[in-house]
Formats: structure tokens, C-alpha cells, sequence
């Protein structure tokens, strides 16, 4: 095994020395790849510069593998094990998730190798840097520290914190508790708010915003429940900064997107989506192949169901290479108010167009619309060939003889008759097809088998920065005072009048670029049986459905539907409220690589997932991941290796 801080040196010479800016461009990592720099250059203000540049690029390591989705959306409540089962013990907590995980290892190496970029911009700024610059490249580091010790305790808890560059081999290495990490956490994102400007020099550049708006989280996540055991001196007071600096971004720059499709409707590489003014900080990727690195955005790989099988279709670039990695829940279907919540619409794709009209299935005598329509293909190119019925238990219309008259393949959620299941496949979903998330659609690929998405990762946006105040302010028990902040995302959400409800059930503008597609009408063979028409629960008015989400008074959050609280068992108004935040925490940010820290700082991991995700069997041990065992392998003391005693004294426990 390596030495543990040969390790996280060599992960700094890679983060950190390989990009250095030489002009102001739209893409500021976009660069020409350079030569190795030796550690000296780190006493230049050249060197420093390059340095913070290159720890920008640990933003990408959230968005760019399988480490992505594994640490963030596998055993919650929102998706579960689609077809392919390559990481399922992520989701169903089996022997096959321990401590020689690689994905355990890969987020624990990539943020210490992060932070001891940070560890030596912290140190030499203050002494050689010299320029204009100084307090904004000196924030960016506080900020990316504060960023990588975030994410490692919401994933293990306390950690070790190493605040001062490795310059020797070290060996000996003491956990922190949880109390101490945050406050460090909170302490260097104090100071990058202090030292960042307001505006960014340049687009993907980090602001005293984007740090505001890290400090309010952090406070809430340390006012959370998996603290309880120590942070009840500190949880009101907590509570209060998480609003005042939520409140801060609010009153700045940003305004919530006008359609919440607007922040998803990738049409090109820096295009409108990716500067849209909701967005506060992205990870920054681009078309540019000489610096998008070993992987590029994969999140557009895991979320989408198997198409390419059926007929009519074959995988092509906008419809994207489907993983088949994460399978939509009910639950994630059901916490919408689907006809008057336009962000379920937005956020899921249930209809697919025709790609490969030679492959299209034809009329039989049994279902054929009339005798002369036998043996002709049912649909032609740009005609919808996939549709996914997103039906409720206990609707009639639909058989699986009489789905045949109609002519795309279609996928019904619950057939004539069928009781509601919330966790276990039933219909015509299955563990290959449901509808697909569309967030992260990525249509800018540069060939049908290529992995490497092009589009921004958004690591924070005002929409979530409301819910952060809105829950600090019903956690002390002023729901008064969280709903102007909950209906500010519930009034966005709400179908505007004369909206077009039907542009939105393929995944909108980002999955319309179907080269094949043509203007031919949808059912150009009128089918002869039509009492199970399914409008997939869209009424075809158009009116506005503003009143139906705004929240008018605080019993509303209390009465509220899809919000499972008989199911969930909660009573009273605090649990209550809990409930709803992490439901409309769903409905507002669902798929947006959070949700098991989300589950996992509020307690609710268990309750949910024996509910909403059959597979998943999380333990308490599993609120907390384990320590990878490489590191612990090779920490010393006084010299000598952990005896197993020590090490599980280090790990996590029961683990």
C-alpha cells in the first residue's frame, strides 16, 4: 500500500499543476495543457494563480463518475436499482458496501488531495502573492476547503483535519470529532465570504454569494437531527445564521428562473440554461477535449431508461446512452401534485419520438384502427413511438390487451384493477423502464457512444436557497415566517396561464434536437377504442394553477397532500414540517445528487426507505459511511501500524 501522504501529494501535483490561465476567457479552465510545476512556483504569483485554477477543478469530481450518484442518490427514497446492478450494494446496503469500496476510497482521496491544494494557497498567498487578486484567490481556497471538508462530513462524520500543507511523509494521522469539523467548515467559509467580491472576474468564478450560500446549508446541517447528540448549545442560534445568510443571497444578484424548465434545457455548450441568473455555482465543463479530463459529465448516463430496444427506436445522442442505473421511485412520482405542479413535468421525460422508423412495429388485425391500416408500420419518424402512462391505483382504462390499440409502445403504471404499491414494481414499469429524469440530458455529446457530457454541473441555485431558510425557520417553530420562502418556489412551480402543458412530456427543448424528427402528427391513425384516453393526469386547460400551490396559511403545510404523513406516522407540527421540507426538498432539487445527505442529517433514512425503496435495508451504522480501509491501513502510531483495536476505534461505528 502507499504511503497515505504520498498519496494525497501526488493527487495535489495532479489537481493543481497541470492548467495555468493565460487570458480571460468565458471557460476560465479551458486551457492548454502545460508541464508539471515544481512546488516552488508556488512562492510566485503566477504559480498561485495556476493553483487556485487548478483546485476549480475538484468542482467536476461531483459530477464526473459513478461516485456521483453512489454517495448521493443510492438508498434514499427517490430512485432505486434500475437494470443495471454494477453498484447496487450503494443502494442496498449488502456485505458488498465496506470499507474496500472504491467509491468510499475515491471521495475520501479526492478531497484530501483537494484540500492539501488549498492547505499550501492558504499558506503562501499571505506571503508571495502579490496583485489585486490577493483576498479573492486567497477566498477561493478558504471556500474550497470549507467545500471538501462539507462534503466529507456529511459523508463520515468528524475526519481528520489537516489544515497545513504535507511537505514529508506523514503517517500519523487523529480523527476529529463532527463538532470540530463543522466548526472549521463554518470558520473557513466565514472567511471566504469575507474575502470573495461579489462578482465573479469570470463565468464559473466563486463569489462571497455562492459562499453565503454554503454557510447557510452548513448551519443547517449542523442544526440537524445526526447532531442532536451535541448541538442542541448551538442549534438556534444555528438556525438564525442559516437564515441571515440564506437572506443575504436572496437580496443579491439572483432571481429565480421564470420556467423552472429554463434551468434544464440544454441546447448548447455555454448556452441560456448555463448562465441563467438562478445559478450561484456550477462545476464548469465544456466542449473542449483537451481539458476535459479523465471524465468529463457522466450524471447524463445513470438516470435514463432502456429505449434503444424498443421498436422504432435505437440509441442516438439526445435520447443519450442509458445506464439504466437509477430507476425512479413512486415516491418520487407521488410527492407531486402532477396537475398543478409543472416541475414533475419539467423534471421527467414520458414520451419518446421515433428514431428508426424501419423498426417500427405494425398493425395487427386484432388492434389495427381499421381492415386497410393491417401490416403498416403504427408510427413514422418524429411520431411518438414510448409513452410512460403516469396513472394513479385503481384507474380503469387500462389493460395490457388494450394499451395494443394504441400506437406508441406503451409503459402503464398501474393496470385496470391494481392496488397501490409504493415501493415494489407493478404495471408496465419495470426494472428497464419508467420515466426517466431529464434534468441532466445532455444532447452536446460528440458521438452515440461517448460519456463525456459537456454541460455545467449546478452545485448551488436559489431555489434551493430558499428551502434552506424556509426549513431553518420552521425548525424554530416560525412556519409563519417560512412561507413567503416556500412560495416563492411553489409560485415558479405553478403552471402560468396559457402555458402549453404538452411541451414539456419529452424532456423539453434538450431532447427535441432528434434528427429525424418531422412534423408528422401524433396518432395519425385515430385509434378505434378511446375510453382509456390518458392525458397522464394534464388537464388540457390552460389556465393558471397559481392558486392551487400557493401556501395561504400555515394549516396548508399541516393539510397538504403527497406528503405521506399518515404512512411517514408523523403527528405533530415539528415532524410534520420535517416531512414536507424533505418532501418539497424532492419536488424542487429531485435527482440533484443530495438526497441521501439530505435523509442521512434529518434521521429519516430508515423510516423512508422500509416505505419508498423496497431494495434499500439501511442500518444505523449506515447513516455514516465507513472510513476507507486504505487509509487506515497505513496510519500509524508511534511508529507502528494500528493494531485492529485502533483501527476500529477510528472507523465508524459498526463498520
Amino acid at each position: 500500500m502507499k504511503k497515505i501522504s504520498n498519496i494525497i501529494y501526488s493527487a495535489v501535483l495532479a489537481l493543481s499543476c497541470v492548467i495555468l490561465p493565460t487570458s480571460c476567457k468565458k471557460n476560465f479552465l479551458d486551457e492548454n495543457l502545460i508541464t508539471l510545476r515544481n512546488t516552488e512556483d508556488y512562492k510566485t504569483t503566477d504559480g498561485l494563480d495556476g493553483l487556485v485554477t487548478g483546485i476549480y477543478q475538484e468542482l467536476r469530481f461531483h459530477f464526473n463518475y459513478e461516485w456521483s450518484y453512489t454517495t448521493t442518490q443510492y438508498g434514499a427514497d427517490e430512485f432505486t436499482v434500475g437494470g443495471d446492478r454494477t453498484k447496487q450494494m450503494w443502494n442496498s446496503y449488502d456485505q458488498n458496501l465496506n470499507s474496500l469500496d472504491g467509491d468510499v476510497a475515491s471521495v475520501w482521496d479526492n478531497m484530501y488531495g483537494n484540500i492539501n491544494s488549498a492547505n499550501i494557497a492558504i499558506q503562501n498567498i499571505p506571503q508571495y502573492y502579490v496583485g489585486d487578486n490577493k483576498d479573492t484567490r486567497l477566498g477561493e481556497s478558504y471556500f474550497m476547503r470549507a467545500m471538501d471538508y462539507f462534503k466529507l462530513v456529511k459523508q463520515y462524520g468528524g475526519v481528520v483535519l489537516k489544515l497545513a500543507p504535507s511537505t514529508n511523509v506523514e503517517y500519523e494521522f487523529n480523527r476529529s470529532t463532527a463538532k470540530e469539523t463543522y466548526q472549521q467548515i463554518i470558520d473557513d467559509f466565514t472567511k471566504a465570504y469575507d474575502l470573495l467580491p461579489p462578482t465573479p472576474a469570470e463565468p464559473g468564478r466563486i463569489t462571497k454569494y455562492a459562499a453565503a450560500h454554503f454557510l447557510a446549508k452548513a448551519y443547517l446541517f449542523r442544526a440537524s437531527e445526526i447532531n442532536s447528540d451535541w448541538n442542541g448549545d448551538t442549534k438556534t442560534e444555528d438556525l438564525q445564521n442559516a437564515v441571515k445568510y440564506a437572506d443575504i443571497v436572496i437580496a443579491g444578484p439572483y432571481t429565480l428562473a421564470a420556467n423552472f424548465s429554463d434551468l434544464w434545457n440544454f441546447t448548447t455548450v455555454d448556452g441560456p440554461n448555463e448562465s441563467n441568473k438562478e445559478i450561484i455555482l456550477s462545476a464548469q465543463f465544456s466542449n473542449n477535449t483537451a481539458t476535459q479530463g479523465r471524465y468529463g459529465n457522466q450524471v447524463h448516463l445513470y438516470y435514463p431508461a432502456i429505449y434503444q430496444t424498443i421498436p422504432g427506436m435505437q440509441r442516438d445522442i439526445p435520447g443519450g446512452r442509458e445506464f439504466q442505473r437509477m430507476r425512479t421511485t413512486d415516491y418520487s412520482i407521488d410527492v407531486y401534485d402532477r396537475v398543478n405542479d409543472s416541475r414533475f413535468w419539467k423534471s421527467f421525460k414520458t414520451v419518446m419520438l421515433c428514431n428508426k422508423p424501419s423498426s417500427a412495429p405494425k398493425w395487427d388485425a386484432a388492434h389495427a384502427p381499421s381492415p386497410n391500416l393491417v401490416g403498416n408500420p403504427k408510427f413514422v419518424g418524429g411520431e411518438q413511438s414510448i409513452r410512460y402512462v403516469v396513472n394513479d391505483p385503481g384507474d380503469p382504462r387500462f389493460t395490457s390487451d388494450n394499451i395494443l390499440f394504441k400506437a406508441p409502445t406503451y409503459f402503464v403504471r398501474y393496470y385496470k384493477g391494481e392496488a397501490e404499491s409504493m415501493i415494489g414494481p407493478h404495471g408496465g414499469y419495470n426494472s428497464s423502464e419508467w420515466p426517466t429524469m431529464s434534468k441532466f440530458l445532455d444532447g452536446s455529446r460528440n458521438s452515440v457512444a461517448s460519456q463525456f457530457g459537456q454541460r455545467d454541473g449546478i452545485l448551488a441555485r436559489l431555489g434551493e436557497t430558499y428551502l434552506i431558510a424556509a426549513e431553518a425557520y420552521g425548525r424554530l417553530g416560525q412556519y409563519d415566517q417560512a412561507l413567503p420562502y416556500l412560495n416563492k418556489v411553489r409560485d415558479r412551480a405553478a403552471y402560468q396561464a396559457g402555458e402549453d402543458r404538452s411541451a414539456y412530456t419529452d424532456g423539453g427543448i434538450a431532447y427535441k434536437t432528434n434528427t429525424v424528427a418531422n412534423t408528422a402528427p401524433f396518432f395519425s391513425f385515430a385509434p378505434v377504442n378511446t375510453y382509456y384516453e390518458s392525458n397522464n393526469d394534464m388537464p388540457a386547460t390552460t389556465a393558471s394553477t397559481l392558486s392551487a400551490m400557493h401556501l395561504n396559511t400555515v394549516a396548508d403545510i399541516f393539510n397538504s397532500t403527497h406528503e405521506f404523513y399518515d404512512k411517514l406516522g408523523v403527528t405533530s407540527n415539528a415532524d410534520k414540517f420535517i416531512a414536507f421540507i424533505l418532501n418539497e426538498r424532492s419536488r424542487e432539487l429531485v435527482g440533484e445528487l443530495m438526497r441521501w445527505e439530505d435523509l442521512s442529517r434529518t434521521k429519516t433514512l430508515i423510516k423512508r426507505d422500509a416505505l419508498f425503496n423496497n431494495e434499500a435495508k439501511p442500518q444505523d451504522k449506515d447513516y455514516l459511511r465507513p472510513i476507507p480501509q486504505k487509509f487506515l491501513d497505513g496510519v500509524q502510531k508511534s511508529g507502528a501500524p494500528l493494531t485492529s483495536a485502533e483501527k476500529a476505534a477510528m472507523q465508524n461505528p459498526g463498520w
